[in-house]
């Protein structure tokens, strides 16, 4: 069936006004979108680790969303969100239930590259019917833009500071689409906000509809950790697909495939200097960092276009 904006605006939103993400964040767009994919009727339980959409979202007594919702550690996100759906098999096999329920677990990168990496795997390898979303900022943002194994090589965050001795944070981002492909789920992909949202609806909904265990790897711009207005969102997301420092793909029981290829890849430069937190690379005698963020993007793109083909 063919894409359909007009018809994804049309249904119910599942996440409503009135939480206090900050403007220009990340976390609510790809909240709404993945929930967006639900169909009428149906229903989801929504786990969410502790996380800035966690803090500003729900404020007991107080929730924006209109589904049922489990707030849980870091660390035992997927293993709340597995326990949920085990249960909900067993009282469906006895006739309790009629009513059909998605199971859908966000966290972000701190809670599912870091922390909460054990039971997300757990979870994927014992095969529950559900869906784990990482909204992807690249650092733990709600507790002081600390560096995460997600947050990107030369990047500037308080435990990664900039300065005569340091060039940033010196590690490479971790790879987690790929390790979750690796735990052979029927469903893993990469997306992030750009155009008519189609990507993102699409995987969504693949994920949602999939039965089995499946990941989501949504980048998520922040505002105060990556400092941009928050007007530059969508163009910090187009340019981060433009550059393939986060390529757009999926796996579908096994099968690699790119959603888009960029017409012309355009030079890493074009996403960093969108930032502040890479502002530093482009000091005088700091072009060797930009030199060896092109070199990791290549050799990475290259890697995916061989899985891919």
């Amino acid at each position: 069936m063919a894409y359909d904006l007009k018809k994804e605006l049309e249904k119910q939103d599942r996440l409503v006004g009135g939480h206090k993400l900050c403007a220009g964040c990340g976390a609510g767009i790809t909240v709404r979108a993945v929930l967006r994919a639900l169909e009428p009727g149906d229903k989801a339980v929504i786990g969410n680790s502790t996380s800035c959409l966690e803090v500003s979202t729900f404020m007991y007594p107080y929730t924006a969303y209109t589904e049922s919702y489990i707030h849980t550690a870091f660390a035992n996100g997927a293993a709340t969100t597995a326990g949920v759906e085990a249960a909900y098999r067993a009282l469906k096999k006895r006739g309790k239930v009629k009513e059909n329920f998605k199971f859908i677990n966000f966290g972000g990168d701190g809670g599912t590259y870091d922390i909460g990496l054990q039971s997300l795997s757990g979870a994927m390898e014992r095969g529950h019917d559900m869906v784990y979303v990482c909204y992807d900022n690249e650092a733990y943002m709600n507790t002081g833009i600390q560096r995460s194994s997600s947050t990107p090589r030369f990047a500037d965050a308080t435990t990664s500071p900039v300065g005569s001795q340091s060039a940033g944070k010196p590690q490479n981002k971790k790879d987690l689409t790929e390790i979750l492909a690796a735990h052979n789920i029927p469903y893993a992909a990469q997306t992030t906000f750009i155009g008519n949202f189609k990507d993102i609806h699409e995987k969504a909904k693949k994920a949602i509809y999939t039965e089995g265990p499946c990941f989501l790897n949504v980048l998520s711009p922040c505002p105060r950790g990556w400092r941009y207005d928050a007007k530059e969102l969508p163009n910090i997301c187009r340019a981060a697909v433009e550059t393939c420092v986060w390529p757009l793909y999926e796996v579908e029981e096994g099968e690699w495939h790119l959603t888009y290829e960029p017409r012309k890849k355009l030079p890493v430069e074009e996403f960093l200097k969108m930032q502040g937190r890479f502002a530093h690379m482009f000091n005088p005698g700091n072009e060797w960092m930009i030199e060896e963020a092109q070199a990791y993007v290549d050799k990475q793109w290259e890697k995916l276009l061989a899985k891919c083909k």
